[in-house]
């Protein structure tokens, strides 16, 4: 409320100052008109106000010592110029200054990322703060087990939504497809669920850019302008954004992690649920979703069984296990 009154007060200034100044310099053009000029320059700079708000103060800064290098080069060499040519004065030396002015500001913010080193040691409170910074995309807010891990505490910093992000959560929610409709519905859940969290904090943020269509590289630009890390189960968007330098935590990476270690000769009791792909195996899954292939276990589909673990496959898809039923282990054991 502060800052809209504020806000209110600084428009009503700009108004009454467009009038007193056009009156002070004998404009010819009625109030009403310079009321509205002056109305006009006052939003302009809230709107400047308001673009700076998504701008990390250390690339404004380094803008502003840019373009300031650039104007105090640009009057030197006016003036070394000038000496030479003195017809080319007063409009040529401005002139000069400006573009030096425009390019030095340029050059410094498309430079910034190689002065993060130095960006930390002059705003060590600013670095420490971004680097907490975790954005989330479509797909993970959807997958859910992001609040999980948020329960725990193991998740530190800020939990970054962007607009996009909630714009095509939306337009998801809205699909004709009903599949669709119920993971869109989900993935808004699933966020109010994390916003209810007392140790998480979430904020949705207004950083966008209009010129890159794609929701993943928006998300990458957005980390790089946050200096942030992308919360992602997408493994498309995890190997773009590696390759364009963003920091991602892959939350199946995390849950492959997690799972615990078999080992062979260990015995397990599982529950057969369907047939395997070689005649006479089963199929059994742990609650971690892990595929447990059960040699000669299809006469026991629906029932549960104790098996010794053979061997461990690790694939890019997960991880699978291989057992024999404990009975037979006993039988050849027996023989042996």
């Amino acid at each position: 409320m502060t800052i809209i009154i504020a806000r209110l007060i600084i428009l009503a200034l700009a108004t009454a100052g467009g009038v007193a100044l056009g009156n002070a310099l004998g404009l010819a053009s009625p109030w009403p008109f310079l009321a509205l000029a002056g109305f006009a320059v006052g939003v302009g700079v809230l709107l400047v106000e308001r673009g700076f708000q998504r701008v990390p103060v250390e690339r404004i800064v380094w803008a502003s010592l840019g373009t300031l290098f650039g104007l105090v080069l640009g009057h030197i060499l006016g003036a070394v110029i000038q000496a030479f040519v003195p017809s080319a004065a007063g409009p040529g030396r401005a002139l000069l200054a400006l573009l030096l002015g425009y390019l030095g500001g340029a050059v410094a913010l498309r430079k910034s990322e190689e002065l993060e080193g130095l960006s930390a040691v002059l705003f060590p409170k600013v670095a420490a703060r971004r680097d907490m910074y975790k954005i989330l995309d479509t797909s993970v807010i959807i997958d859910g087990r992001i609040a999980d891990i948020c329960e725990t505490g193991f998740l530190e910093g800020t939990l970054i939504v962007p607009q996009f992000v909630l714009r095509e959560l939306q337009q998801i929610a809205d699909s004709s497809d009903g599949l669709k409709r119920t993971r869109g519905k989900r993935g808004f859940d699933v966020l109010q669920k994390i916003q209810r969290i007392p140790k998480v904090k979430v904020q949705i943020h207004d950083l966008d850019f209009p010129q890159v269509r794609e929701v993943d590289r928006k998300l990458i630009e957005v980390a790089k302008a946050l200096g942030g890390k992308v919360i992602t189960n997408d493994y498309n968007l995890n190997k773009v954004a590696e390759l364009s330098g963003v920091s991602v935590l892959n939350i199946n990476e995390l849950a492959n992690s997690l799972k615990p270690v078999v080992l062979p000769g260990e015995l397990m009791h599982v529950h057969v649920l369907k047939e395997g792909k070689e005649s006479g195996q089963g199929v059994a899954y742990l609650d971690d979703g892990t595929m447990v292939v059960v040699d000669h276990g299809r006469k026991y589909l629906g029932q549960s069984v104790d098996v010794t673990v053979t061997s461990v496959l690790q694939t890019s898809a997960g991880r699978m296990i291989f057992t024999r039923l404990k009975e037979e282990e006993a039988v050849s054991g027996g023989r042996g």
